[in-house]
């Protein structure tokens, strides 16, 4: 986004690697040229995605739910769901203070953000951006089965421009149709015709950010190595007996109420509405999609809270409530149990979220990595940015080279687990070139380094000297240009 912002093409500066400007994402060029002409930075901008992009896609949600359910009021309970539910990551806090020796278990079922509304909302507000794709489902269900070529252009339009913003949202797009034109055809024992020349319409309207993705990632030695490298994250989707603890009560819930519906029956199927049966396609094509052998298959939870949230709805409305009803209202009493029901519900998917946004609090206090930085390092990145040119090398520490593009402008020698090529090479470089030894042998191979990669500016400052106590001033070819009384930053002459 920075770059984005005087720029209309970008480099990856993540990697000290020279690399040609190029079209990346839509999402960032969109933020980055706008904050352009409003005047904004990039941090602005961030926020300005939160504020667009939330209330946009809250508004989907429930004009989805106003095809699902008859009621404002279970509208309103099913968007409460889908717009606050967590899962059960509480308990492993609970665990790590009494029972496990303060190790938090499975950290990853607390702390992912894909498939949580509101945790998106309140530090990944880009996750919600891509979920903005559910606009294509919105399209399409209110056009039924029976397709016109203009809903079909505009639901392809769609997913051609939220494409180009994350192209693998486009796997769940097309599958979701194609669940839905499969289940439709099981109830009827045909292809709806129609319906299927509407999804091929959108496929081929939105096909090509996939095939530039493809291409790029091919084409380019730099961008197939930062594909390569999305393992390196080590998230992926937690495996079927620990999803219930990522995405909580909600799924038991949509779980018990899909296979009660039992829409392998076309007895069943034929008594649903399309927008059910659509739903049905969604909750269920999901198992699938969260697992495919992908290293960014996490991503695919994204939006998967909405059918979920759905589904709890459904099964507090159809069987909880009037079982509890049955058992617990009094005789000739007219109010219903539903409210109090849906108030419960509420509250006992709601910890983990509390958790996690009490717990931001605690983080920022703590006024340490990676939400803030020293003064001096501030004064450091500030005098790069004055000095450095933008195809200039910066040799540091991963915890100050991942400020070092977005605050100056340089490239980073180390800054990202995936965008800085080969990264475990260049970590063990970044150790070893701090490390305490001082011999011939030694200071040889940091001048190797140095050279491999063009650096151009070494810093020496906080985090560096966690990595050891070696002071870049022995080395004669790097001469001092900014000192502050806990940072310095030399320039490398190479020889």
């Amino acid at each position: 986004m920075r770059e984005l912002t005087y720029a209309p093409l970008a480099a990856n500066k993540l990697t000290p690697e020279p690399n040609p400007p190029v079209f990346f994402n839509l999402l960032w060029w969109g933020l980055g040229r706008a904050g352009a002409l409003l005047g904004l930075g990039y941090a602005a901008m961030f926020q300005v995605l939160r504020w667009l992009s939330a209330p946009i896609f809250l508004a989907l949600v429930y004009r989805m739910a106003a095809l699902i359910f008859a009621t404002p009021f279970e509208r309103k309970v099913a968007f409460l769901i889908v717009a606050l539910g967590s899962g059960l990551g509480w308990l492993l806090v609970v665990a790590k203070y009494t029972i496990t020796n303060g190790v938090l278990v499975t950290p990853l079922d607390l702390y992912v953000a894909e498939g949580n509304t509101f945790h998106s909302l309140l530090g990944y507000p880009h996750f919600i951006a891509a979920a903005l794709y559910i606009s294509v489902f919105d399209v399409m269900l209110r056009h039924g089965r029976t397709q016109t070529w203009r809903a079909a252009v505009g639901a392809g339009l769609l997913a051609l421009f939220f494409g180009w913003q994350h192209a693998y949202d486009l796997i769940i797009v097309w599958a979701v149709l194609g669940a839905w034109l499969l289940l439709c055809a099981w109830r009827d024992r045909r292809i709806e015709w129609r319906m299927a020349g509407a999804l091929v319409v959108i496929g081929v309207i939105s096909v090509w950010p996939a095939l530039y993705s493809v291409l790029l990632t091919r084409l380019s030695p730099l961008w197939e190595e930062v594909l390569a490298q999305f393992a390196n994250a080590g998230v992926f989707t937690p495996p079927p007996w620990r999803l219930p603890m990522l995405m909580g009560i909600p799924l038991l819930l949509a779980l018990a109420q899909a296979l009660r519906e039992k829409p392998w029956r076309r007895d069943r199927l034929a008594a649903m509405s399309d927008a059910t049966i659509f739903l049905h396609g969604w909750f269920w094509i999901s198992f699938v999609l969260i697992y495919l052998p992908v290293d960014y298959q996490i991503h695919m939870l994204n939006g998967w809270q909405v059918p979920i949230g759905f589904f709890a709805a459904k099964a507090l409305f159809t069987w909880i409530a009037p079982a509890v009803s049955a058992r617990w209202a009094t005789p000739g009493s007219k109010r219903s149990l539903q409210p109090l029901l849906a108030a419960l519900l509420i509250l006992v998917i709601l910890p983990t979220n509390l958790y996690l946004f009490a717990w931001r609090f605690i983080d920022l206090h703590r006024y340490d990595m990676p939400y803030y930085l020293t003064t001096d390092e501030m004064r450091a990145l500030d005098w790069l940015e004055t000095h450095a040119a933008g195809d200039d090398v910066v040799f540091s520490a991963l915890d100050f080279g991942q400020y070092v593009p977005a605050q100056t402008g340089a490239h980073a020698y180390l800054a990202h687990w995936a965008q800085t090529v080969d990264f475990y090479h260049k970590q063990a470089a970044v150790s070893t070139f701090y490390a305490a030894e001082e011999t011939p042998a030694a200071n040889q191979a940091r001048i190797a380094t140095l050279d491999a990669q063009g650096v151009d500016w070494v810093v020496a400052g906080p985090s560096e000297h966690e990595l050891g106590a070696f002071d870049p001033a022995a080395l004669s070819q790097l001469t001092p240009v900014f000192s502050s009384p806990t940072v310095t930053i030399y320039a490398y002459a190479a020889q």
